[in-house]
């Protein structure tokens, strides 16, 4: 067991090592902190008569400044000396999109060494979930424009490569974001390498049409981790007003996870996270529908 007082190699007792200590000897790169912000909103229709249809939407910045000037990108910027990254991630969230007190969590660390044309530069990507009802987006001031795309993500094709100790599985995925006239692509590849227990995970831009840096990946992996938290968590809610019906609770899951839900299947496995309300809903054309709450104790029921 060692104290401030205990003496190293050099004779040197802690505070006198941090008093003489050189920050230099190490290189520093930058880390910056990069929000993948989602949304879910109503399709425009013609059939006033029929529930509207939904959209995954992704809030991207349009950059003012190089490099990719002009593209898109998103929301982010560089950790301070005297910040933590949770406090940086909000602060240019605030400050670039004047979205604030949204769910947030961490989600992962970019290190390749060329990702960031202008030096070292190592992101944790973020994700956030915002009621797109309750919240209105503004850019910043390095930002030309902040939009909400629309966004598709569909792979592509997949392949099994069989290695002498082990198997490597790659997917290609296509990701596509539209706002009225603007579109962006990008095609991202992921490789998982499995030797035994031990795996390996790699994600690659294969092709970028308009998405600045490698923030392609960064939004294939959000998609990912979203479709997979929601089946475990309760983060959908974030994307929701307080009260809602079960019919457009189940169209949030079926567009996240761009699959149909069986009702009654669906409904016995979301009866613990909601309460019944005694509101209905009065929207004209639609039989009236019971709104439900969420139950943020359904946990521990």
């Amino acid at each position: 067991m060692t104290n401030q007082y205990s003496l190293n190699h050099e004779g040197l007792t802690e505070q006198q090592f941090l008093d003489q200590y050189d920050a230099d000897v190490y290189e520093r790169p930058s880390v910056t902190a990069d929000m993948l912000i989602f949304t879910i909103m109503d399709q425009e229709q013609d059939n006033y008569r029929k529930l509207p249809e939904k959209s995954l939407l992704l809030l991207l910045i349009q950059r003012g400044e190089h490099p990719f000037l002009g593209q898109w990108a998103l929301p982010g910027g560089f950790v301070g000396m005297d910040e933590s990254v949770d406090e940086a991630a909000a602060r240019e969230l605030r400050s670039e999109t004047g979205l604030e007190d949204i769910y947030m969590e961490q989600l992962y660390t970019w290190g390749e060494v060329d990702r960031d044309p202008r030096t070292r530069v190592i992101s944790t990507s973020y994700m956030a979930l915002v009621d797109s009802s309750a919240q209105q987006v503004s850019a910043g001031e390095d930002a030309q424009d902040a939009r909400w795309f629309e966004l598709k993500y569909r792979v592509q094709q997949e392949a099994k490569v069989h290695l002498p100790d082990g198997c490597r599985l790659e997917k290609e995925i296509h990701i596509s974001l539209r706002h009225q006239d603007t579109e962006l692509s990008g095609i991202v590849k992921v490789t998982r390498t499995y030797r035994g227990t031990i795996t390996g995970v790699h994600w690659e831009v294969l092709e970028s049409e308009g998405i600045a840096f490698d923030h392609a990946k960064m939004i294939a992996y959000g998609v990912e981790r979203l479709r997979s938290k929601i089946e475990y968590t309760d983060i959908v809610f974030n994307l929701m007003p307080p009260l809602f019906t079960l019919s457009a609770l189940q169209q949030v899951y079926e567009t996240i996870l761009d699959r149909e839900l069986l009702a009654p299947a669906f409904r016995r496995k979301i009866a613990p996270r909601v309460l019944a309300t005694n509101e209905y809903t009065r929207d004209a054309g639609h039989r009236p529908s019971q709104l439900y709450r969420f139950r943020p104790e359904w946990e521990e029921a």
